[in-house]
């Protein structure tokens, strides 16, 4: 007997089967992401950025590799502001290892962006930034980006333990 339903897995080998059941899994995590917009309350601290003409792409919105300079103008604008960055001579020195990004609806020249930040996970050498970015004065998110950051000793480029006042300006943003 043939099954109408054209996503059963009846008649399937078992791997085949099982292949279906993740990737049904799959569909119905990515549906839950998709619906995880986060607000203004979810976030610690808020930066305002000036979109600019040169930012939109030619669909007349913001390109979405803009979004990652907007996620490092407002983590670095924070950690610069609280004294523990300093990019151009510091020992410190902290890599992305990981990136991400999730959109929820455009963001276009002339509008004015406020990125609110938090952090997610901080651990022994590395922290997890999680970054809104809100359209003029929306209260739900527009995206929803991370960035993973390991601390790293400038002269060894290898990990070390976050400096005290780093771990400090980042405890005040935990989620």
């Amino acid at each position: 007997m043939t099954d109408p339903n054209p996503r059963s897995t009846q008649g399937l080998p078992d791997a085949a089967r099982a292949g279906a059941a993740r990737a049904g899994a799959a569909r119905a995590g990515a549906a839950a992401d998709r619906e995880a917009r986060p607000g203004r309350g979810d976030f610690r601290h808020f930066l305002q950025i000036t979109t600019r003409w040169m930012d939109n792409d030619v669909y007349g919105h913001v390109n979405n590799v803009v979004y990652y300079s907007y996620f490092d103008t407002a983590v670095n604008q924070y950690m610069i502001e609280r004294g523990v960055l300093d990019y151009a001579a510091g020992e410190v020195v902290q890599f992305v290892v990981e990136s991400g990004c999730r959109y929820f609806s455009p963001i276009a020249f002339p509008q004015t962006v406020t990125a609110g930040i938090r952090v997610a996970r901080l651990g022994n050498s590395s922290v997890r930034y999680e970054i809104g970015l809100f359209a003029d004065d929306a209260d739900e998110a527009a995206a929803f980006g991370h960035f993973v950051h390991v601390c790293v000793d400038r002269a060894t480029q290898r990990p070390i333990a976050l400096p005290a006042p780093l771990r400090a300006a980042l405890e005040a943003l935990a989620a």
